[in-house]
């Protein structure tokens, strides 16, 4: 069964801040039902935002959750692969044992490695189909560091094109966990989950699951992220 939620039965918080306390229930309420978004989804992206920020009580709550609702192993486990590419080690090692508590034996597999090659060009050609233009930061990898940027290709687009999540929730989870840092570059994504299908209802609850990792910060931000740039 999924735990309790702390924050919401905290007294003191009942008590002095009743308002707050609301409030904060009308967000979850959100995050906890099928609306733009599946509920699973949702708290598949909370976990994964909770495991950027070491939360782990929460990230467990969040997947019991998922699962509970119906997120099949290895759709979650998909979070495990995106945090490795846009969080590093940490947090994509912290997911995989919160996996593991949830999932139990199956989430652990063995597998040999891959040889996978990167043919000349090829990252510039899909940094330009995927952005548009090269960006600068990945300008000076295939300037300074070529080896640099077809690695930096192989995990952006293994990421993203090559997990058991709809393209689009791949972007929106990546909208969740920027989003929870304060980050502009959830824009990035939030462009991608568009051209992967997403509406901006979904776009809009995907920040939105960010709150109960980082405030309402998060949201003021992700918000603002949404909005065209100006000229």
């Amino acid at each position: 069964m999924v735990g309790t939620n702390l924050l919401l039965e905290n007294g003191r918080l009942r008590q002095n801040a009743p308002k707050t306390i609301a409030g904060y229930q009308r967000f979850r309420s959100v995050i906890e039902r099928d609306a733009a978004l599946p509920a699973e989804i949702k708290r598949l992206f909370v976990a994964a935002a909770a495991c950027t920020k070491g939360y782990e009580a929460m990230a467990q709550r969040e997947l019991q959750a998922a699962k509970e609702a119906g997120l099949a192993l290895e759709a979650a486990a998909a979070a495990m692969t995106i945090l490795s590419s846009s969080r590093g080690e940490g947090a994509a090692l912290r997911f995989g044992e919160v996996l593991r508590s949830i999932y139990g034996d199956a989430a652990t597999i063995a597998a040999e490695e891959v040889p996978v090659n990167v043919a000349e060009g090829e990252a510039e050609r899909n940094f330009v189909g995927y952005f548009g233009t090269v960006p600068p930061s990945l300008q000076l990898l295939l300037d300074l560091v070529p080896e640099g940027a077809d690695a930096y290709y192989l995990m952006r687009e293994g990421t993203l094109s090559h997990t058991a999540l709809e393209p689009h929730h791949a972007e929106l989870l990546l909208v969740t966990v920027l989003a929870a840092d304060y980050s502009e570059w959830s824009r990035v994504h939030m462009d991608g989950a568009r051209r992967a299908g997403a509406t901006e209802a979904q776009v809009a609850e995907a920040v939105l699951c960010a709150v109960p990792v980082a405030g309402l910060s998060a949201w003021v931000v992700g918000a603002t992220a949404m909005q065209p740039k100006a000229a």
